[in-house]
């Protein structure tokens, strides 16, 4: 693992943002993980998320936000986030990342790269959403979907069943269905971050078992695109 900043070019200037980059040996695949909203790119759900990932062969870069950077608690406008998105797809080029390169991240950060995707400012191989925030808790009217349908790239929603950002069910199955090519798996009894009520687990492991539903993608992915390029 190595801990290194990330330049990111805002309208104001570049700023650097936090960055840790593991890259196992014999990686097959890569994934960007962005954090969520109220959270930094060291939170102990992306920590578990990442390094069970890293055990099944995955290189991955966890990396904050400016504003999480600059220690505010609120999201910064949209082209921020979507600047740093950008740069995280060129310093993966730059640093030669193994085997398709796709995008990932916990609810707002998974929300921003679905944005940068749909804007063509990253060309990721693929989108993994852990609880993508579909609407504010309890006002279903607000929805942010009008975007997926432009991304072309794979997606796969990865939702609790008890989440109130996915409430009711019915409007994350019809956004995916919009979709050109996206799936969705359910984890029965999640929540927004995938707690289930009555089972308390620590973060880490919550993510590390949320890992095995994106690997499972990503192999049969990779494995569709060996067999159209043969």
């Amino acid at each position: 693992m190595s801990d290194r900043p990330l330049v990111v070019d805002l309208p104001a200037g570049a700023v650097e943002v936090s960055a840790a980059w593991h890259r196992p040996d014999d990686a097959w695949a890569t994934v960007a993980v962005a954090h969520g909203a109220g959270a930094g790119y060291r939170h102990p759900f992306l920590e578990g998320f990442s390094g069970a990932l890293t055990d099944a062969g995955v290189a991955t870069l966890r990396f904050n936000f400016p504003y999480v950077e600059a220690g505010r608690r609120m999201p910064g406008p949209a082209g921020h986030a979507i600047a740093t998105w950008r740069a995280v797809f060129e310093w993966l080029t730059d640093a030669a990342a193994p085997g398709p390169i796709w995008a990932s991240g916990k609810s707002y950060g998974g929300r921003m790269a679905s944005m940068a995707a749909a804007q063509g400012a990253i060309a990721p191989a693929g989108l993994a959403y852990l609880g993508y925030p579909l609407h504010p808790p309890g006002d279903p009217t607000r929805t942010r979907t009008a975007h997926l349908p432009d991304i072309d790239a794979p997606q796969l929603f990865v939702s609790g069943t008890n989440d109130p950002f996915v409430d009711p069910h019915a409007q994350l199955e019809q956004a995916v269905a919009s979709c050109p090519d996206a799936a969705l798996r359910w984890v029965e009894g999640g929540g927004h971050s995938f707690e289930v009520k009555g089972r308390k687990r620590p973060a880490d492991e919550v993510g590390a078992g949320i890992a095995p539903l994106i690997v499972e993608f990503l192999r049969h992915r990779s494995a569709d695109g060996n067999r159209s390029g043969d």
